[in-house]
């Protein structure tokens, strides 16, 4: 698979994706940043790109109950690797490279293995390769260019072969496609030539995946066809099955059909100028009845945290945030209804639903806990939304547009009070009533919430 950022890695939730029987990790802003299945779990390497031990550490920590085999990418040149002190950039730094994969071999279960290029003396390289290998990496793929050569350069086989006879652990010979490779048979052509004991093929699968056939390439539409319905089947972003067409098609992007996929703004476009309009329409009728399933089931079935719902009292309510002032919300008013009482401050405890990534949370006040039937976008609203249930079944006001809310409004025109050691104390500001600890169940940890 393609190098995905460490930092970017970091930010994600695992999530499993019952509607496509994936393992989606999620980014807070919903985006899929890598998706797997188990069909491809004994064979997919994550590749990554770090500069940093223990974020490479912790990345492999995320996903290696997920994947084959781990990878580290020291070899692209690409500003946007180098620039972060990633890709090729490591090639200057040998100490840095055996403090990255030395931490991932004794840290991870899976094998780890490492992607460079070759330096501007053979001496250079051979030195850096020996000292990869002592980290106890299980291969190494050499891409056999230096890090300021491009597709164009010729492939350096003689330098590959020379590491392939150095080292004891398996060399894998990378960037022939260029040159080197353009159907199967040409892939063992290679391997011979660099002496390695497999080929890393980047481009030249990018261009027609079927080069991989023992019986020869399909033909181009063919494998495009085929493409797509994965695609859709996998509700890959529509960007990025654009992207990957474009490489297939390359010099016919002016190409009527080119043309077409060059206009494509969604998935279905992408299909319907392949003709597969009936089959996307088919298969997104197949999701949505399966994701409906789902949403039907009991939360034994749908396999949330467990939760005991007596005397739990629900209503089937959303917040609104237009019916109510700028700064007041509901859960403003419990809070301030809570401190009124001397109460505890209420607690929430929030749940996302794997199926659609929607939230429920149940508030506890005075031992009594309140929920909304309604699932929601964000832990925001659905937290909003239970303080909504425990208000109206107290008969308390919510501080809605109209509704006299007569605490939060005489706390603002109070002077400063004392506190009991005789010291002036400010009213808190609206924006921080809500603040206190976040319960999410099944995380045990917690984390501040911030109010509305």
């Amino acid at each position: 698979m393609e190098e995905l950022i460490d930092i970017k890695m970091l930010q994600c939730k695992r999530v499993v994706n019952e509607v496509l029987s994936t393992v989606d990790f999620v980014a807070p802003d919903d985006r899929v940043v890598f998706r797997t299945c188990e069909r491809e779990q004994s064979r997919v390497v994550f590749q990554m790109g770090t500069s940093d031990a223990e974020r490479a550490l912790a990345v492999a920590r995320l996903i290696e109950n997920d994947v084959a085999g781990i990878d580290v990418n020291m070899g692209c040149p690409k500003e946007y690797s180098t620039k972060g002190g990633m890709g090729a950039a490591l090639l200057s730094d040998p100490d840095k490279i055996e403090k990255i994969l030395s931490t991932l071999v004794k840290g991870t279960c899976r094998p780890v293995t490492c992607k460079i290029r070759i330096l501007p003396s053979l001496e250079d390289t051979l030195s850096l390769v020996k000292r990869i290998e002592r980290t106890g990496i299980a291969a190494i793929a050499v891409h056999g260019r230096k890090r300021e050569e491009r597709p164009q350069h010729p492939v350096s086989c003689e330098v590959i072969k020379a590491i392939a006879e150095t080292l004891s652990i398996p060399v894998i010979a990378n960037g022939g496609s260029h040159d080197h490779i353009q159907q199967y048979l040409d892939i063992e052509d290679f391997r011979q030539a660099t002496a390695a004991s497999s080929v890393m093929v980047a481009r030249a699968a990018m261009w027609n995946p079927s080069i991989f056939l023992k019986e020869g390439l399909r033909p181009l539409e063919e494998v495009m066809q085929t493409y797509i319905r994965y695609a859709v089947q996998y509700d890959n972003h529509y960007t990025n099955t654009k992207y990957c067409l474009c490489q297939m098609l390359r010099e016919q992007l002016e190409s009527p059909q080119g043309r077409l996929l060059h206009a494509a703004q969604s998935s279905q476009e992408i299909c319907e100028a392949f003709g597969l309009g009936a089959f996307y329409e088919e298969t997104t009728r197949e999701l949505d009845a399966r994701r409906a399933e789902l949403l039907t089931r009991t939360p034994e079935e749908a396999r949330e945290p467990a939760q005991d719902d007596s005397g739990v009292i629900k209503m089937a309510v959303k917040f609104d945030r237009r019916v109510y002032p700028r700064q007041i919300t509901p859960k403003m008013c419990l809070l301030e209804w809570c401190r009124r009482e001397k109460l505890a401050q209420p607690v929430y405890e929030t749940v996302q639903r794997p199926v659609d990534r929607l939230f429920c949370s149940v508030v506890t006040v005075a031992e009594q806990k309140y929920q909304s039937t309604l699932w929601d976008k964000s832990k925001k609203l659905a937290e909003q939304a239970a303080a909504i249930v425990c208000l109206r079944s107290l008969g308390l006001p919510e501080g809605r547009l109209g509704e006299e809310s007569p605490s939060l409004h005489k706390r603002k025109r109070e002077a400063p009070h004392q506190d009991p050691g005789g010291k002036a104390q400010e009213p808190a500001l609206p924006g921080e009533l809500c603040k206190k600890p976040f319960v999410a169940l099944g995380s045990g940890k917690e984390s501040p919430l911030e109010g509305w």
